[in-house]
């Protein structure tokens, strides 16, 4: 056997939305339930484990031989779910290196990350059957109360035998329409250095990072009482319902002489800057209310593992136009900057649930949370976070390709391309710390915006 092409069918009571596929295969009830295969592009056949079958001792033991190449669409979740099937330890998966996915090479191709997107796309005939998301609601998830009959908690094959049989030919037709996918692509192979990438991504992944869970449940905790607090100050000041309701907000305000479109961010920040009180105060209170960031900490909570370590944070070519990688679940591409002298100090406030004292030496405890959220982050015992990055890496090469002497010649002087971008574009000098420096965010946004066809 030189390949073998894969699709499951899994239950488990987790959400696998918001845990990510590596917290789900840890929960208890997790369970295969449907394991459909092609062996070196032979007939498709449906494993029914949940009804006591089992696969051929070559397909159980191709899964662990690297010498064989597994496919499947969105392999990611086939190869962890399997790496708990077979009862590897929690935090080993198997080795990413013999396994291929059918959803990168779509993503290369710049096709739909989706196998019914991507099979519309290429006009298979054989495509994802579109009843699919029923039996998947009916049979991989928790019954919700309402269908709840007889103590009943989840559906079972025997609950519904029809249902069931759809479901295997559901299973058998993902396997086909994989494969057709890849048939069809044949003539457009991946280069082999994308595939290492990709490798090198899924070990990223399986490895994660650990987390501060102490931190990570205080700042919960924190935060809700913070919003307590606010909301209560709040309905106190402007005597609302629901102080949160973005139509009563606009009301009281217009009522109160400030008219506005919108409470978005950036409005209430011009807003606040010459607002009388109590006006004044109210958009303040909102604006910290507003604060999602700490929604990180709640994702954090809800991914984690049972070794104390979040996986999957990254999806390989999630910006299929780019190849760039996307954030998933945490979002740590996109983390709130710091800025608290005393990092240390903070932290070790909200480490013990010191809301008081948080309170009285920084004020605004959102915000405070906010900027602690990259803290969570925490290297193994013994051992430390080393940060390294390429200096303008995006900025210094753009430079030589589009062949823009006075910005080479900045970072041959060992310049700061950010502060001199500022300072083209607002025509003052702007210098990192000093005179005008609250301007440089403003140039190296540009500078991350406008580059690669960005200002298009």
């Amino acid at each position: 056997m030189k390949t073998l092409s894969l699709d499951i069918e899994t239950f488990a009571s987790a959400d696998l939305s918001r845990s990510g596929v590596y917290r789900y295969a840890e929960s208890p009830d997790f369970e295969v339930l449907l394991l459909g295969y092609s062996a070196d592009g032979g007939p498709v056949e449906v494993i029914d484990l949940a009804s006591g079958e089992a696969p051929p001792p070559e397909i159980r033991a191709a899964l662990t031989d690297d010498g064989v190449i597994k496919w499947a669409f969105n392999a990611n979740f086939e190869r962890v779910c399997l790496s708990r099937w077979l009862g590897l330890p929690k935090g080993e998966y198997l080795n990413p290196a013999s396994w291929r996915c059918s959803m990168v090479w779509a993503a290369v191709m710049g096709l739909p990350l989706s196998l019914e997107g991507a099979g519309a796309a290429l006009g298979l005939t054989k495509q994802k059957l579109k009843e699919g998301k029923e039996l998947i609601r009916f049979f991989c998830q928790p019954c919700r109360a309402a269908e709840v009959s007889g103590n009943r908690a989840r559906n079972r094959p025997e609950h519904a035998p029809e249902k069931w049989a759809a479901f295997k030919e559901y299973n058998r037709r993902d396997v086909e329409a994989e494969m057709a996918v890849q048939e069809r692509l044949s003539k457009f192979p991946v280069p082999e250095s994308v595939w290492e990438e990709y490798h090198l991504d899924q070990e990223i992944n399986d490895r994660g990072a650990a987390l501060d869970l102490t931190l990570v449940r205080q700042a919960i905790a924190m935060d809700a009482r913070s919003r307590r607090q606010l909301t209560a100050a709040m309905k106190n000041l402007t005597e609302l319902d629901n102080p949160n309701s973005v139509q009563q907000m606009k009301r009281w305000l217009a009522e109160n002489g400030l008219e506005t479109d919108t409470l978005g961010k950036k409005a209430v920040a011009e807003l606040m800057k010459t607002a009388p009180e109590p006006l004044g105060d109210a958009l303040s209170l909102r604006q910290q209310l507003a604060k999602s960031s700490v929604r990180k900490y709640q994702a954090m909570e809800t991914a984690v593992c049972a070794d104390g370590r979040a996986r999957g944070m990254f999806q390989f070519y999630g910006a299929s136009r780019t190849g760039r990688w996307a954030g998933r679940l945490i979002q740590m591409q996109n983390l709130p900057q710091n800025h608290l002298p005393d990092l240390e100090q903070a932290r070790a406030l909200v480490r013990r649930g010191d809301y008081d004292g948080v309170e009285m030496l920084y004020e605004d405890v959102p915000d405070t949370l906010s900027q602690l959220i990259r803290t969570a982050f925490v290297p193994r015992a013994g051992a430390k976070f080393i940060v390294a990055d390429f200096s303008a890496i995006e900025a210094r090469v753009i430079a030589w390709l589009a062949g823009e002497q006075w910005r080479q010649a900045v970072f041959a002087q060992g310049g700061d391309i950010y502060c001199a971008s500022a300072s083209q574009m607002f025509k003052v000098p702007v210098e990192k710390h000093g005179v005008n420096g609250h301007l440089r965010q403003k140039g190296k946004i540009a500078e991350l915006a406008l580059g690669y066809g960005g200002s298009v």
